[in-house]
């Protein structure tokens, strides 16, 4: 809500006067309007993915998508509702004696409030639509909820965020429809919208009006600064990726770390991919995130692939610390491969037991895998070079999707890792590496140096984990909460209590 009201306040700002200076030219009016509705129809997530280098994950980006996309129908009202004034009316005031500034706030804007207003209203109710991508880069939100239900296949989980969006688009819509009639004076309403009252209860209407709108404008004003009045002093910031497994970890370490200091963790979670991750680590914007050996490797340092398991780590913890100033810790435990899985059927019919075996079938075949996994040069685009693979399609999948695709037969291969619960689930067959082409997979922890100098206390805490993970363990964690519909916060904390960690 707080997020949704910031950026449509910010977009009436800089939309309402805009479209009022374009009204002077209908070719400046063109180039503007044209270059709103471009901006427009860039997709949401790959304006968020822009900005995340820039402002960081968090609201910040979430805002200026929002921003972005609410600005195209308040310019264009404002200019519609403005440049469709008779002239005759413009004349009239001018000869009245009004000057320019007069005749606009006088004249030309009441006239024209009905077409403003019609245009915040519908950046209004799309803001709210559109704020909820903003759990992908940690802005939390109802997303947070949609996102945690589309990876955990949870259609609740959906619906509980999505019910409580659609009634507060309702809410705002409302609130400014009356807001709209407020403002528009009687005498420019249709005859069968003239309300014949008297000027005090008038007078009553619209101080309940203004007053519910103050409240949407006060409260992300109060709420930040609030929040900037807290103190971040003794706060840690921890991130994780979108899988149920980097999820739990995450739980993992804020339940250990608030059980072993003083410390208070901010969670960053669901965040979309490893380079928003890597990103907002590097950035700053969050202090700590799982990770594993093989993605540090490749998708973060841009090294080529190796299958030495001492070598690779020992390269990420040498190039982390010296580059990016990121202390990489002792490996937990458990490797967790990549592994390529397809229904028994296929594998029967088309005599799959290696990843060899797909070179001479892999055209009749449908790839469903992540986008991370299509698009990382150390993944899908080198395993076509090493074994020749060339798949019929190749569709980019949420996490848990991809298992859902393949037991409806959508599609024929996925990607996976070794301690993912849904192989188990759903009894895939996971071909054999036979040239060990996927690097190690050990999980670790990167932690920016600047918050262990911070607070000292943070490492020692930290190691508790080192080599306590095994992959038995995990599997049974993830199995915990995609098949059995576990908390994955409850799994972490009753796993740390099992220890003795906390």
């Amino acid at each position: 809500m707080n997020m949704t009201t910031i950026a449509v306040l910010i977009s009436l700002a800089i939309g309402v006067p805009l479209g009022i200076l374009i009204c002077r030219s209908k070719k400046v009016s063109s180039i503007v309007i044209g270059i709103a509705n471009v901006f427009q129809s860039i997709p949401s997530l790959a304006l968020l993915a822009f900005a995340v280098p820039f402002v960081g994950i968090g609201t910040k980006p979430a805002i200026i998508m929002v921003i972005v996309y609410a600005l195209l129908p308040i310019i264009k009202n404002t200019y519609t509702g403005i440049s469709g004034i008779d002239p005759k009316m413009i004349e009239a005031a001018r000869g009245t004696g009004l000057n320019r500034t007069q005749r606009l706030f006088k004249v030309q804007l009441p006239i024209a409030a009905p077409f403003i207003m019609a245009g915040v209203r519908i950046s209004a109710v799309t803001a709210v639509g559109t704020m909820t991508i903003a759990s992908f880069v940690g802005a939390g939100g109802l997303g947070w909820f949609i996102n945690l239900g589309l990876n955990s296949g949870d259609p609740a989980m959906v619906l509980l965020g999505a019910i409580p969006a659609s009634l507060l688009a309702l809410l705002l819509d409302f609130i400014l429809s009356k807001l709209e009639k407020v403002i528009t004076p009687e005498g420019l309403k249709p005859a069968d919208q003239i309300q014949h009252v008297s000027r005090k209860k008038r007078r009553r209407q619209k101080a309940v009006v203004f007053a519910l709108c103050g409240i949407l404008v006060a409260l992300p004003i109060g709420t930040n600064i609030a929040e900037s009045m807290g103190g971040q002093d003794r706060t840690v910031v921890i991130g994780t990726s979108n899988f149920t497994e980097a999820i739990i970890l995450g739980y993992v370490y804020s339940e250990l770390i608030e059980a072993n200091t003083d410390l208070t963790v901010e969670q960053k979670f669901n965040l979309n991919g490893t380079t928003i991750c890597f990103n907002a680590l590097k950035g700053g914007s969050i202090d700590m995130v799982t990770s594993y050996t093989g993605t540090a490797l490749t998708g973060m340092l841009q090294q080529p692939i190796s299958s030495d398991v001492d070598g690779v780590y020992d390269t990420v913890k040498t190039m982390m610390q010296e580059q990016f100033g990121i202390r990489v810790s002792q490996p937990l435990g458990f490797n967790n491969n990549y592994v390529l899985s397809v229904r028994p059927e296929t594998a029967q019919q088309y005599n799959l037991e290696k990843l060899s075996d797909l070179a001479a079938v892999s055209s009749e075949l449908r790839l469903g895998a992540t986008v991370d996994f299509i698009q990382r040069e150390d993944n899908l685009p080198s395993l076509k070079e090493e074994y020749g693979i060339n798949f019929k399609e190749e569709n980019g999948l949420a996490a848990n999707i991809r298992y859902q695709a393949i037991t409806s037969a959508q599609v024929d291969i996925i990607d996976a890792f070794s301690t993912d619960a849904m192989l188990e689930k759903t009894q895939l067959t996971t071909l054999e590496d036979d040239r060990n082409f996927f690097p190690p997979y050990y999980a670790i922890n990167l932690v920016r140096e600047e918050t262990l100098e911070q607070h000292p206390e943070l490492e020692g805490v930290l190691a508790k984990l080192d080599g306590v993970l095994d992959e038995p363990t995990m599997r049974n964690m993830n199995y915990q909460v995609d098949v059995e519909g576990k908390d994955a916060q409850q799994v972490a904390r009753d796993f740390l209590t099992e220890k003795g960690l906390i």
